[in-house]
């Protein structure tokens, strides 16, 4: 997904008061894209954690990330987004911006890759 400020990376938020990481992808997702139903692939999950400024203050953030599968395909954009691509694995780690993701991306890209010729 782009956002306005140009960089490219995946669908994600904030945890909401109730929630569990499984929830809180799923609406992430619902919110930023449209898209209702997934399957959240059980066997595979990674965490990563960054700083970021903003308003003079550094800030600290976890993210949990999950495969998921769909046959939804008809994206409806956020108000938080500019663009979006379907892309296979290796164009994606191309098209995103921060190294971590692109990390992130390819470990799950092994995964998926196991769970294919299983």
């Amino acid at each position: 997904m782009q956002y306005p400020q140009g960089h490219w990376s995946f669908p994600k938020g904030h945890v909401e008061a109730g929630e569990d990481h499984h929830s809180t992808a799923r609406r992430e997702l619902l919110e930023e894209t449209g898209i209702e139903e997934i399957r959240i692939i059980p066997s595979w999950a990674e965490r990563t954690e960054y700083s970021y400024s903003r308003k003079g203050s550094v800030n600290q953030k976890q993210v949990y990330w999950y495969l998921a599968t769909t046959d939804e395909f008809q994206v409806k954009l956020s108000h938080e987004h500019t663009n979006f691509l379907w892309l296979d694995p290796e164009s994606a780690i191309d098209q995103l911006t921060f190294e971590q993701e692109k990390i992130v991306l390819s470990n799950a890209r092994k995964v998926l890759e196991n769970l294919r010729a299983d």
